[in-house]
């Protein structure tokens, strides 16, 4: 059974600087609403470059913005390097505005970036706050080493922001695992807003399996969007070059934004291994994921949850700066035996690299190391959405059968 909500509306923003990690949570917790309600409608406003390289259920659809890329120093920049950075800016929050005055959502739902990029969702969250729209910040659960996110807040006032704007916040993991504003001083306004709605679990489509999913049992090795993954790459390609006996076959997913020149100089060195395929990009890492023997990743949120839906053993070499959330969350899971982890300088060693490898497919999987783990977020999302809209459109809430 299944709830049916006429017209229906909830606005998702995702801001993608850097990577596919945001674009690809909204959009799961888009299907998953749309699954559980009828008639409810969701628009997702992205920034990134490839947004329309993925597939979006029936009732989800996304508004792309001006693209604006995040340098490896943490600045930031235009995609279109002829326009300047102010004026894309400008052209972002004109948008974001004008979508959700169309739009008019009953929710909208902030990914990760309380006010947005530069502040760009600060005017829209100020408009539809008059209107009585539900405001609601999702964090993921680790957001950065605590004394570098304080910083970062301080300087935009963001913890004042966020009691004056939401009415929740979600944050994605379960409190025993980690909470993201750990060693931050939070007004307890701003505390009683939060929910721990845990992981949010991945599943599989029930199309054809990806063209690119090898025969056989294979590795999966991914960097998610890749814009900082080449040097992991590069130590895999190194650890199977540097020991034979490592045999295992490597599916390299190398994420669509690797530089180009990265990107041909390791398909040029990973054509010279036998056990090795390379690809570009594969929409459809859920699949891959499931269908992998094992995973070696940076350890991305959503990564993660693929490898904790999935069970798959997992080896994380995560990245250290300028963010430390990989490398938080990378620790966490280690000593909770979830993952086997190496730090980038460990990966450098080829030898240790290929003998990790080697035992990869072996170790534990990780509701083997924790059997009461469970993945609940997505459930807890669609309970919370169906109280949000029971209380703004309960007049046209009807009970319909989920096969009609």
């Amino acid at each position: 059974m299944m709830r049916r909500f006429e017209n229906a509306r909830i606005l998702m923003y995702s801001h993608d600087t850097f990577g596919l990690g945001h674009l690809r949570r909204c959009r799961t917790i888009a299907h998953s609403l749309v699954e559980d309600f009828r008639g409810l409608n969701i628009l997702i406003i992205s920034g990134a470059t490839i947004a329309g390289a993925f597939d979006y259920r029936a009732r989800v659809d996304f508004v792309k913005i001006p693209s604006v890329i995040k340098l490896h120093n943490g600045d930031y920049t235009s995609l279109e390097r002829h326009i300047d950075l102010q004026e894309t800016l400008k052209m972002r929050q004109s948008s974001i505005r004008h979508t959700a005055e169309t739009f008019q959502p009953d929710i909208f739902i902030v990914d990760k970036e309380p006010m947005g990029l530069r502040g760009e969702v600060e005017e829209t969250l100020a408009y539809l706050k008059t209107r009585g729209t539900t405001l609601v910040l999702g964090l993921r659960e680790v957001m950065d080493a605590p004394h570098l996110l304080e910083a970062e807040w301080k300087r935009s006032d963001t913890m004042r922001k966020i009691d004056r704007f939401y009415d929740m916040i979600w944050a994605y993991g379960p409190p025993e695992f980690y909470d993201p504003l750990t060693g931050l001083d939070v007004p307890d306004s701003v505390r009683n807003k939060m929910k721990f709605v845990g992981f949010l679990q991945r599943s599989l489509s029930h199309e054809q399996r990806p063209e690119n999913r090898p025969e056989g049992d294979y590795i999966l090795v991914t960097t998610g969007g890749g814009g900082d993954g080449a040097e992991l790459i590069d130590q895999v390609i190194h650890a199977y070059r540097h020991d034979p006996t490592l045999q295992h076959k490597a599916l390299i997913v190398l994420g669509p934004y690797m530089p180009t020149k990265q990107r041909r100089k390791l398909i040029k060195k990973g054509a010279a291994v036998p056990n090795i395929k390379i690809i570009e990009f594969d929409s459809r890492m859920e699949e891959l994921i499931a269908g992998a023997k094992a995973v070696v990743a940076m350890g991305g949120y959503n990564t993660y949850c693929e490898i904790l839906s999935f069970d798959k053993p997992a080896l994380i070499v995560p990245r250290v700066k300028p963010r430390e959330e990989q490398l938080i969350r990378a620790r966490r899971a280690s000593e909770l035996g979830l993952v086997d982890m190496l730090l980038p300088e460990e990966a450098e060693d080829a030898g240790r690299l290929a003998e990790t490898l080697k035992a990869l497919p072996d170790r534990p999987r990780p509701s083997q190391s924790s059997p009461d783990l469970t993945l609940e977020g997505l459930v807890h999302i669609s309970e919370i959405v169906g109280d949000l809209l029971d209380e703004r459109v309960s007049p046209h809430l009807s009970i319909v059968d989920s096969k009609n």
